[in-house]
């Protein structure tokens, strides 16, 4: 089994459309580890941790997200993985 670590920015209509929360509940689902969050410019930012393909996976979710999203952009940037995240939460502003 090859770990994977991805830091993802997803653009277009997904804030106000429960994206976090459908993004969680996606990452649950796969057995990933990692965050989710809003960003301040409208954006969503989130990292996800776990198998290769199951990390694959979350990416083609992401492409479309919640029913009521529109996703415009996804940016994936490959990050190191690290094994420090331990489980998968939507982060707040705080």
């Amino acid at each position: 089994m090859s770990n994977r670590r991805v830091h993802v920015w997803v653009s277009g209509r997904v804030q106000g459309v429960f994206f976090r929360s459908y993004t969680r509940d996606a990452a649950l689902q796969r057995g990933l580890k990692g965050w989710v969050r809003n960003l301040p410019d409208g954006r969503v930012e989130a990292v996800f941790e776990g198998d290769n393909e199951r990390v694959e996976d979350m990416l083609s979710w992401c492409k479309s997200g919640s029913p009521l999203a529109r996703v415009e952009y996804l940016e994936v940037h490959e990050e190191e993985f690290r094994g420090d995240l331990l489980e998968f939460e939507i982060r707040y502003p705080g």
